[in-house]
């Protein structure tokens, strides 16, 4: 059985536009659309206990919430089933804990909390930190590059991947390769390096084109080896490398301009405990105006 594209929803219009670009998501692999709405824990009252009236009216709304949602798409996408699911407790973790069996997390970068403002929320964060799954983040349209939209999951707008041939980051690659095929998009991948450390050194007093020259030429050399696996196993998706001499989020944004996707990986490194996003994905997830897929290492 296929995994399915899980969507969490809070009845913001943000996560509905988010569930919009899920089962999109869905229609394209072919599989079915999962809600998950997370009904919030009310405040509790001494003793430790739940106000029942109170949990009961909000797990009410949500149900209601829910159903018109799972009704809304799978009018509008008759070909994939949309089917519901609600639960309790912290929304972040209980998306995560959710994820487990799916193959795609897809969320608003903001829900219905925060503050105006705020370009992503800390659910949002969370989730892609702590989700077993790629995670897709899913800007307001307000803020989207192709017409005030997030860009439609089925169209042919390129995905841009961020990778670094010096770190494995086999799992990032597969899912851009296999997104831009899905999508009949070109692939754009964005290698941002940095001048050796000892020839930007207070006793250089410069650095000669020859020099720069050379180091960009292997850079770009080491990333077309680190592709080359990559290009036989998706031989129909067409490849731009882009060798760039800028900080790695400054360079992704860049490419991502007018991009339908971008792919980054979690940014922590395989092994590392508890999850957490790196200082790059975390700049590219608050300044990203398309749908940005997080992609966790393996290991």
């Amino acid at each position: 059985m296929s995994h399915p594209v899980l969507a969490g929803v809070d009845g913001s219009r943000r996560s509905l536009e988010a569930a919009d670009w899920a089962a999109r998501e869905a229609v394209l692999r072919g599989v079915a659309l999962s809600l998950v709405h997370v009904s919030p824990v009310p405040p509790t009252l001494p003793g430790d206990r739940v106000p029942v009236l109170a949990a009961e009216t909000l797990q009410d709304v949500g149900e209601r919430m829910l159903r018109r949602a799972v009704a809304d798409l799978s009018g509008r996408y008759p070909d994939i089933e949309v089917r519901g699911e609600q639960t309790d407790g912290a929304a972040a973790a209980a998306l995560a804990a959710a994820a487990r069996g799916a193959a795609l997390l897809v969320v608003g970068t903001r829900g219905s909390g925060g503050f105006d403002g705020l370009a992503v929320g800390s659910v949002a964060l969370a989730a892609a930190s702590a989700a077993p799954c790629p995670v897709v983040l899913v800007p307001a349209p307000s803020a989207g590059a192709h017409g005030g939209g997030t860009g439609p999951a089925p169209g042919a707008a390129q995905v841009v991947v961020g990778l670094d041939p010096h770190r494995p980051a086999g799992p990032v690659a597969d899912f851009a390769f296999s997104a831009a095929q899905a999508r009949g998009a070109a692939l754009r991948a964005v290698r941002a390096w940095a001048l050796p450390a000892e020839s930007v050194s207070p006793r250089t007093l410069f650095v000669t084109e020859e020099d720069r020259a050379t180091w960009e030429d292997q850079e770009v050399l080491e990333l077309s080896d680190a592709l080359r696996g990559w290009r036989e196993r998706y031989p129909a998706v067409t490849v731009r490398t882009d060798v760039v001499l800028l900080h790695p989020a400054e360079a992704l944004l860049n490419a991502a301009r007018r991009a339908g996707l971008l792919v980054v990986g979690s940014g922590a490194g395989p092994g590392t405990a508890g999850g957490r996003l790196g200082p790059v994905t975390h700049a590219v997830l608050h300044h990203a105006h398309c749908p940005v897929a997080v992609v966790p290492y393996a290991g």
